[in-house]
């Protein structure tokens, strides 16, 4: 009987600390719209997500609605009046600058991970049915309710990397 009871309170104990773990680093796969978030060389969150209306490729210039690829880090956060809460991403590093340069154009900036519209939550489907489209300007969108799991389990300087 003791020994069911320390069992039942170590995975009490294991479930909790993972209810309030810290993300060491977030990982955004765009082929399958998932935002994952890591500590400890394991991934114990995972969120769907929705992309730049032009998800194919990586982000080149200013205005091509391509979510950004590569390696940045979660530099500010702030709350949003248009989409809940938004963290920004430290795009564009100096290679995507080069990539513009070469293009003769701007790199763009303003990458964020938000969350959608407080209007959308009025519908009688909520605020996920936008993840089954992309509909940013290049920004990672995700519900409200997991933009504030985000926000909760990251700081300012995790990184984040986003992957094809």
């Amino acid at each position: 009987m003791f020994r069911s009871i320390v069992i039942l309170a170590i995975l009490s104990m294991t479930l909790m600390a993972e209810s309030f773990m810290m993300a060491e680093k977030v990982i955004v796969k765009k082929s399958t719209r998932m935002l994952y978030l890591s500590a400890g060389g394991e991934i114990y969150k995972k969120y769907h997500i929705s992309l730049g209306i032009m998800p194919i490729g990586a982000k080149e210039i200013e205005g091509d609605m391509k979510t950004p690829e590569g390696r940045y880090v979660l530099d500010y956060r702030q709350a949003s009046r248009l989409y809940n809460r938004s963290i920004h991403l430290s795009y564009p590093n100096n290679k995507d600058k080069a990539k513009a340069k070469e293009l003769n154009a701007s790199a763009g900036g303003m990458i964020m991970i938000h969350g959608t519209p407080s209007n959308w939550s009025l519908s009688p489907i909520g605020d996920w049915m936008s993840m089954l489209l992309d509909w940013t300007e290049g920004c990672i969108a995700l519900s409200n309710d997991d933009m504030e799991e985000v926000w909760d389990r990251t700081t300012r300087g995790t990184p984040i990397i986003i992957i094809p």
